[in-house]
């Protein structure tokens, strides 16, 4: 029995195309001793794996070319030599991306079903809720009454960081990329306010909806937009880093603008830190426990854009960066058995 792979054929210059995928055949194999094999159902695009295409040094090791792509993916037992998992079980885990895998039980954890998809798996539940909830519970530490800016805040992880800003009683501001996206935020989730960076001159924008300047500033972007936040940070202002997509594709010998920060840290005394969510791994307990109880009483909202089919792939993750994406974006490879 054959099964397609997902492999990074070429490293990208700029942003990936055609030529950066590749589709191929490969062998499906048994479950050995203790291992389970598992049927994809959903797999998740993020934007990191766009770092992960490049052999530039960096926190963890680059997609290696003519190998599988990898990343968190929702699927179902299909054959189990293992105590742990029986046949129909769910579970998420980092897998190759293709349609069936070999896994030890180690790798992966069940999926709690409970009036929930199993997609929710990978985004209210998944790696991004954690990066929200991490970086904005104990990095930001947003209290009653001060300012929160999101940027990115109709993605996957900005939507949960604004909601949860929200909960302890903050302002939260959030950066977005279209009206659809700012009223998304305000009227679905519960933004205080709306800036859309495609209308220009974001400094103003942020000027008039943070009058009282910000105390919390969720970096999800770099670039112009950042640029635009640093003089109004307040003093003693945190910055959780988590990621800076408006450089992801520069090619080669292109400036990274965006750089020119230390100066306002300095003068606000503001605290920027980098954010690995598995740093946090063993609080994720925590993470889960607080984020399953506002997903089961209703506190918070998120959306899911889901593609259809595993050739979907690279267009889903080409899709993150056009901003075309409200929520988490995530392919749909097979149903359930």
């Amino acid at each position: 029995m054959q099964q397609e792979q997902l492999i990074l054929k070429e490293r990208p210059n700029g942003l990936p195309d055609d030529n950066t995928f590749e589709y191929k055949n490969i062998d499906v194999f048994e479950a050995g001793q203790g291992e389970i094999l598992v049927k994809t159902l959903y797999l998740s695009v993020d934007p990191y794996m766009r770092g992960r295409m490049s052999d530039a040094p960096s926190y963890s090791a680059p997609f290696e070319v003519g190998k599988a792509l990898y990343g968190s993916t929702v699927s179902e037992v299909v054959q189990s030599n293992s105590n742990e998992f029986s046949k129909g079980d769910l579970v998420t885990g980092t897998t190759n991306f293709q349609e069936y895998n070999v896994v030890k039980p180690s790798e992966v954890r069940k999926v709690q079903t409970d009036h929930l998809k199993p997609s929710n798996a990978l985004s209210v539940l998944g790696m991004p809720a954690l990066t929200a909830y991490f970086g904005m519970i104990h990095i930001g530490e947003p209290k009653k009454g001060e300012t929160v800016v999101v940027s990115g805040a109709a993605g996957a992880v900005g939507q949960v960081a604004g909601q949860l800003a929200k909960s302890v009683g903050a302002r939260v501001v959030g950066i977005v990329g279209s009206e659809k996206k700012a009223q998304y935020i305000t009227e679905t989730l519960g933004y205080d306010a709306a800036v859309e960076y495609k209308k220009g001159n974001v400094s103003e924008q942020l000027q008039e909806t943070c009058p009282d300047g910000i105390d919390v500033y969720y970096e999800n972007v770099g670039g112009e937009i950042s640029e635009a936040v640093w003089p109004l940070l307040n003093v003693f202002a945190r910055i959780p880093v988590c990621g800076a997509i408006s450089s992801y594709n520069l090619k080669e010998g292109e400036e990274d603008i965006g750089l020119r920060v230390q100066r306002f840290l300095i003068n606000s005394r503001a605290k920027m830190q980098g954010l690995l969510v598995a740093d946090f791994a063993d609080s994720f307990d925590e993470a889960y426990e607080a984020l399953e109880k506002k997903v089961a009483n209703g506190e918070l909202k998120f959306e899911e854009t889901i593609y259809d089919g595993f050739h979907q792939t690279p267009d889903a993750f080409l899709g993150l960066f056009s901003g075309e994406n409200i929520g988490k974006q995530i392919v749909k490879i097979a149903d359930k058995e």
